[in-house]
């Protein structure tokens, strides 16, 4: 009789951690928006330097994720997670007393250059622990989840700053961060099995390149991207655009917007039961037509004089829906190419998705009209794009 034990079963990743870990990537970018005048107020400065830290964090969050993927894959993504975390964690900690706005501006860039971590390798463990279609399953539900932050994370940010002003923003998520930090470190396996080597910069950017050469990844990270963050465009100008031209109260703006991202939960739900029956490339094209569908209607009622708040938000529901089901999908098949490099795949999506997005914001902002046209325009030509990618999927 041997006297050798069995081998303990390897632990595995918690699937909700992972969703917690995530999700808090993008936390702490509107949960301070409400506090922003309170704290530029306190700090005596003005509101172009205090929107500094809303800007600067967007930029870290989108620059950053280009390097946390590739050192996960060297490295592991256990312990370039945990390293993330804890710079969140201390740039949460040194906002809380910051004495002026220059101070606040290092904390927030800090923030973000850590919480993008949570963005990158979030999805990358997913992607370890599923295999090819399960990931599409379990993507939709991380996209599912994610979609609920900028709608959560604002009312939640306005009631503790109206409670506790707007230091206590940065203590109550710096205790959640703190949390989630701890529960990784004490239950948190290693998902990466396959760790490959990526010493220097260099070696970093021939990975991306090697992934971009892929025309199949180049196909998905367009098509995600597009679908991703187009929807930014209809709420950076939601308020002008619902008080000014259709007389709806500032309260029921945040209502009209939470329908439509209650319709990019819908599709990510839908995506999620679609997963193991239909093949990704079909999925993703089908929430491709309800995106063309919907923002050519949205063009052709405003084109017409025929908007109203129903009839704007009716396509962009659908066109809410579309994205659900485009996104999850596009984000599986780009980061099932090389599931070796799905930390480097998932950096270059963070950072595409972002900047894309942001482009969006920026061509809406530029076309000044007093109509849901370049809302319309710019939808459907994310959509448009999106479609030709999918062609080449």
């Amino acid at each position: 009789m041997s006297d050798r034990q069995p081998e303990a079963a390897p632990r595995r990743a918690s699937f909700p951690l992972l969703v917690a870990v995530t999700m808090t990537g993008t936390v702490a970018l509107h949960i301070f928006v409400p506090a922003l005048a309170a704290a530029a107020a306190d700090l005596g400065t003005t509101p172009t330097a205090a929107q500094l830290t809303i800007t600067l964090y967007i930029v870290g969050l989108a620059g950053g994720q280009l390097v946390y993927g590739p050192l996960s894959d060297r490295y592991g993504r256990r312990p370039v997670l945990i390293v993330g975390l804890a710079l969140y964690l201390a740039g949460l900690l040194l906002a809380i007393p910051a004495p002026n706005i220059a101070t606040l501006v290092v904390a927030r860039v800090m923030q973000s250059l850590g919480a993008c971590s949570a963005l990158v390798i979030g999805r990358a463990m997913v992607r370890d622990v599923s295999g090819a279609a399960d990931a599409a399953r379990k993507l939709a539900l991380l996209t599912m989840a994610m979609t609920l932050t900028p709608a959560l994370a604002p009312a939640i940010g306005g009631l503790v700053n109206e409670a506790f002003g707007w230091r206590a923003v940065f203590g109550v998520l710096a205790a959640l961060v703190a949390v989630l930090g701890a529960l990784v470190v004490l239950t948190l396996p290693e998902t990466n099995r396959h760790k490959v080597a990526l010493p220097g910069l260099t070696a970093m950017a021939a990975a991306y390149l090697r992934l971009l050469r892929h025309p199949v990844f180049r196909s998905y990270l367009v098509a995600g991207a597009c679908a991703g963050t187009s929807l930014y465009a209809f709420l950076a100008v939601a308020p002008f655009l619902l008080v000014d031209r259709l007389g709806r109260s500032s309260q029921e703006v945040g209502l009209d917007c939470l329908l439509v991202v209650f319709g990019m939960v819908a599709g990510a739900v839908l995506a999620s039961r679609l997963a193991l029956r239909v093949p990704i490339r079909r999925v993703a094209r089908a929430g491709n037509i309800l995106c063309l569908v919907g923002a050519a209607t949205l063009l052709a009622v405003d084109q017409a004089g025929y908007l109203t708040v129903v009839s704007l938000i009716l396509p962009l529901l659908v066109y809410a829906i579309g994205v659900g089901l485009v996104g999850p999908n596009a984000v599986a098949g780009l980061m099932n190419v090389d599931p070796r490099a799905s930390g480097s795949a998932s950096s270059l999506y963070g950072f595409t998705q972002m900047t894309f997005g942001a482009g969006f914001t920026v061509a809406v902002a530029l076309w000044h009209a007093d109509s849901a046209t370049p809302v319309a325009a710019t939808l459907l030509g994310a959509a448009l794009i999106a479609a030709v990618a999918l062609r080449r999927a």
